[in-house]
């Protein structure tokens, strides 16, 4: 699985954040969230992943399998 943020959809929110801190940060310059994994999602997080795009409101985080 691979993970990646639409900043077109972003609102800054922090859910995904939130749920998941070990693959999403907060960019404080940015106030949009970033993926912190370049590869492939570590399975153990990915239920986590899962969830954090389920709760981002306007889909921002688009994940690819």
């Amino acid at each position: 699985m691979k993970v990646r943020i639409d900043h077109d959809l972003c609102m800054g929110d922090r859910n995904c954040n939130k749920v998941c801190p070990e693959v999403f940060a907060y960019d404080e310059d940015q106030m949009q969230s970033q993926v912190l994994v370049d590869e492939e999602v570590p399975k153990h997080l990915e239920d986590l992943v899962r969830r954090a795009a389920t709760e981002c409101v306007p889909g921002a985080v688009v994940i690819e399998e």
